[in-house]
């Protein structure tokens, strides 16, 4: 069941994204070589038990950490360790925080060091695409509306979008319906309405578009090990438009 969120609620959820837009820049900041994805990891919950917020991953169906941090060829769900982070890397942080039983959450891909063209303009096409999914989440749209933007770009640049993984409704849940995909038929799907809180995430390959899950059980990667990025915001519809909560 879709749960639309009061005025109120949504600024519980405004001060949880601002909290994730806070780390996730201070983490873009330290993902540079010699660093691991383990301090990072560690870093974040740091960070986040000290802005008064409880790390949103962290028990989540026995999940242990506070970030997910995929690397490369993985697609989302990456387990920090001890993996160190490398010139020409990229990374995928996928974070978020819970503030008085309300979730935030959010991602970004960051280029470690000096990154090469590919790398970057994937990187670059992936934020775009987000960003056209944010326009089209409107009052005035439907669902489908959203992936369609975002499949429609990155698929006339040569990309892939992954199909198994898909944003979501967030709110007292860190997951609540609806599922929102990234692809799909413009003009589709339910009608937008104020009150909804969804978190938007294209997840977008350099290759083709298919994943599989490694023995871990967690780490999502391409199938033909090209690259991939994932950006994500959580976004809320209200009478006077759409904000994005998990931004600066």
């Amino acid at each position: 069941m879709i749960v639309l969120k009061s005025p109120r609620e949504i600024g519980i959820m405004r001060r949880a994204g601002r909290i994730v837009a806070e780390i996730l820049e201070r983490l873009r900041q330290v993902a540079k070589p010699g660093v691991t994805t383990l301090d990072l990891d560690a870093l974040a919950e740091r960070l986040t038990r000290g802005a008064g917020a409880l790390p949103a991953f962290q028990g989540y169906r026995g999940y242990r950490h506070a970030l997910c941090t995929s690397v490369n060829e993985q697609v989302v769900h990456g387990i920090p360790g001890r993996r160190v982070l490398k010139e020409g890397d990229v990374v995928g942080i996928d974070f978020g925080v819970i503030v008085e039983g309300f979730y935030g959450d959010a991602a970004v891909t960051v280029p470690v060091g000096r990154v090469g063209e590919a790398a970057r303009r994937l990187i670059e096409a992936t934020e775009e695409s987000l960003r056209l999914g944010i326009a089209n989440a409107t009052a005035r749209h439907r669902l489908h509306d959203i992936g369609a933007a975002v499949q429609a770009f990155a698929e006339a640049r040569g990309y892939s979008v992954v199909r198994e993984y898909v944003g979501h409704g967030i709110g007292r849940e860190l997951h609540e319906a609806p599922q929102v995909p990234n692809f799909g038929d413009p003009g589709t799907g339910i009608r937008l309405r104020p009150g909804m809180t969804l978190a938007i995430e294209p997840m977008i390959n350099a290759g083709g578009r298919d994943v599989e899950t490694l023995e871990d059980g967690w780490t999502v990667v391409t199938r033909d090990r090209s690259l991939s990025a994932h950006f994500e915001h959580t976004i809320a519809i209200t009478d006077n438009g759409t904000e994005i909560l998990t931004t600066l």
